[in-house]
């Protein structure tokens, strides 16, 4: 499998997302450490299984074992985090803002990669997973590591591609359910 077994799969209506999803694949703002980490981050956050194995053998093309580890990793434990952050912004209570998470995160201060590049994949996954609070922090962290606007936005268009892609095929896979159901029915 690859991204161009993905653009195969999408239907008609999906034009622009495979035409996106070409794009992206072919996008130099990035470095092919943070395009193809933040692909794989992205596809575990959409958790659809033709997209992450997918983008999993695209990606062990162009990162190391340590960097496929470290996207596995962000997507992981933005999961976690993603909840508890997004709860603590929004409960409100304004109390557990003050409260320590008391959840393990070890991941983040030694990714096992370069920093800021397992920033851009958080960023990538608390972006689809809609957490505020954990956006504005990696955003942060990577202004402060020195990373662009613009590389920033190319990780949000990612994972923004990624996510269309694994809804459009959960969607038809519910579809082709829906339609088997009715027609064993009659």
């Amino acid at each position: 499998m690859s991204i161009d077994t993905l653009k195969e799969l999408l239907p008609d209506y999906a034009k622009d997302i495979k035409l996106n999803l070409s794009s992206l694949a072919n996008e130099e703002i990035l470095t092919d450490q943070q395009k193809w980490g933040t692909f794989l981050a992205s596809a575990m956050a959409g958790r659809n299984a033709t997209v992450i194995k997918a983008v999993e053998a695209e990606a062990s093309q162009h990162l190391s074992t340590e960097a496929l580890t470290a996207a596995k990793a962000a997507a992981s434990i933005m999961a976690m985090n993603n909840v508890y952050y997004r709860f603590v912004h929004l409960a409100a209570n304004k109390e557990y803002q003050t409260l320590p998470a008391k959840l393990r995160m070890n991941v983040i201060g030694a990714p096992g990669i370069e920093k800021a590049d397992f920033e851009l994949y958080s960023l990538a996954v608390s972006a689809i997973n809609g957490c505020g609070m954990c956006i504005d922090a990696h955003e942060a962290q990577l202004l402060k590591e020195g990373l662009s606007k613009d590389a920033i936005q190319a990780s949000i268009r990612i994972g923004a591609t990624i996510q269309a892609v694994s809804t459009v095929l959960d969607t038809e896979s519910a579809l082709d359910g829906t339609t088997a159901l009715a027609a064993a029915a009659e």
